[in-house]
């Protein structure tokens, strides 16, 4: 256990007790959906038994004995102390086996992560028919995660820095677990409370697996590695969600898609193991040895803050928010980040509804758009390779371009009523998926140190607030056909493209210390 990276905390066996209590709550609930088997798994309506009353209190009771036990002793001292401490990875060196492995492990829990609110799209269709609710009430469950991913964007950023990178994955994980119990919920508005804390521990995944591999991987192939792994992780998400609605809803209703949150969550526990600490973390814990450990094998570097660096952080932003170059590239990246958000939480979600009442049925709807995903897998190789080697700014500027193509392919089919919607989907599948995984890492690297933070922090506000805006008018019942929608898409959408094109600057081999005036005057102290 001492040699554990996660030995130094309140107790692993709270942990261990928490996440059999949440294992064992989520487990009461099962008899629940047994029950509906006879009529294809329908519960509306049925009494909540004790058992079911039970299980969510050792659900809520295990997430918090499970928090309790994952977080360090000291945790004061620990703040203070990594506020003075610089982890920096090597500039050129190549990927190591332990690199790759990192990126391996990191593309599963993405896929974990992000097939829990895909798979919305594929339940509304069901709830609707099940709860005998009109459309913009059950859009009230997506409303609901969407902001419980801002609370948990905002909230998870400060627990990776208070419980350690591995740690928050892991307690992300049991809250997962817990979601679970959705599946056999017999009343919609208890699924919206569930689904509000789905979304608050999927918030956080994105921005954690970011910062991780930012501290491990080599600068010179960090920017294709981020792309990479958050493409794979959103393609794989959505694949795995339309693959499983089209092989369980069948057979199991609806519901089978958030019971898979317990295998699913409990295999993202598991995978835990395979996941280094931030050296960062343990040094400030005063673990030096486990750290040196860490960094030799992904060949970082720790060094402190210099006096320099404090005078220059606490005078505050050496570049105006201000200015025309300024503010047309973060309203270009910002609205790029608005439309990528109308697109997966508006349009992709409100795609399988649509094709139910063209006359598909769940299965086969949920096929088609399994095929659409399938299609776009291998294409984030593609787009990881474009960024790196190619150009960042075009980069992004495509992806904007194939999304277009993709809404252009959703309004032939509206408007002829014939055709296979599987390139079109295909087409906005690639385009989202290579936006959002190159927008951010774009961001940060178009953007001066002091006021990074602020910026890429909007432009990562800027992709949840389109799927709320999305949702919120499905539930003013305000939502417009497809065609219609996609007509309102497309117009921003091509705003962004513009604007990308006019203010967006090359990054690719740029050294991010000539963004800052003083950037330079900071080489000698090893920036």
């Amino acid at each position: 256990m001492k040699s554990s990276t996660l030995a130094d905390r309140r107790g692993l066996w709270a942990f261990v007790l928490g996440v059999v209590l949440v294992t064992a709550g989520v487990l009461l609930h099962a008899p629940m959906f047994w029950m509906g088997r006879m009529n294809h798994f329908q519960l509306y309506g049925m009494p909540m038994g004790w058992d079911m009353i039970a299980g969510m209190v050792a659900i809520v009771g295990g997430v918090a004995i499970a928090a309790y036990g994952l977080l360090p002793r000291n945790i004061s001292g620990l703040l203070s102390q990594s506020q003075e401490i610089v982890v920096s990875p090597p500039e050129d060196a190549p990927l190591s086996a332990a690199h790759w492995k990192l990126m391996a492990v990191l593309v599963i829990a993405l896929i974990i992560d992000v097939m829990k609110p895909a798979s919305l799209g594929f339940t509304i269709p069901g709830m609707v028919k099940e709860y005998q609710v009109v459309k913009s009430t059950a859009s009230l469950v997506p409303f609901f995660a969407l902001c419980g991913t801002v609370v948990g964007s905002v909230l998870w950023g400060y627990i990776a820095d208070v419980y350690g990178r591995k740690a928050s994955i892991l307690l992300s994980a049991v809250m997962f677990v817990g979601t679970s119990i959705c599946g056999a919920m017999p009343s919609l508005y208890w699924n919206v409370g569930m689904c509000f804390m789905m979304g608050a521990a999927a918030g956080g995944m994105l921005p954690v697996t970011y910062a991780l591999l930012a501290e491990m991987m080599p600068s010179k192939h960090r920017g294709w590695a981020l792309v990479l792994v958050g493409g794979l992780g959103a393609v794989g998400g959505y694949f795995a969600a339309s693959g499983l609605s089209a092989l369980l809803q069948p057979e199991f209703g609806w519901r089978i898609l958030w019971l898979l949150n317990l295998p699913t969550g409990l295999s993202l526990v598991l995978l835990g193991a395979f996941i280094p600490e931030s050296a960062k973390f343990l040094l400030a814990r005063g673990r030096r040895e486990e750290a040196r450990r860490i960094m030799e094998r992904f060949g970082s570097k720790a060094r402190r803050t210099t006096h320099a660096e404090e005078v220059a952080l606490a005078r505050g932003p050496s570049v105006a928010l201000t200015g025309r170059a300024f503010a047309g590239k973060l309203l270009a990246l910002s609205l790029a980040a608005l439309c990528y958000g109308l697109i997966n939480f508006g349009l992709l979600l409100w795609l399988p509804t649509d094709l139910v009442a063209r006359g598909y049925s769940m299965a086969v709807s949920s096929k088609l758009l399994a095929e659409s995903a399938l299609i776009a897998f291998p294409t984030v190789f593609i787009v990881a390779y474009l960024y790196s080697r190619w150009s960042t700014k075009w980069s992004v500027t495509a992806s904007l371009a194939v999304s277009l193509a993709g809404l252009a392919g959703v309004l032939w089919l509206e408007f002829t009523g014939t055709g296979s919607p599987v390139l079109p989907v295909a087409l906005l599948i690639i385009g989202t998926n290579a936006l959002i995984a190159m927008l951010l890492p774009y961001a940060a690297e178009s953007f001066p140190l002091r006021i990074r933070g602020r910026t890429t922090g909007t432009v990562a506000a800027c992709t949840k607030a389109g799927g709320m805006l999305a949702q919120f008018l499905a539930i003013l019942a305000l939502v417009p056909a497809l065609d219609v929608v996609s007509l309102i898409i497309i117009v921003p959408t091509i705003g962004a493209l513009i604007l990308v094109a006019m203010f967006g600057k090359e990054t690719r081999g740029r050294d991010l210390r000539d963004l800052d005036p003083d950037g330079r005057a900071f080489a000698a102290t090893g920036i």
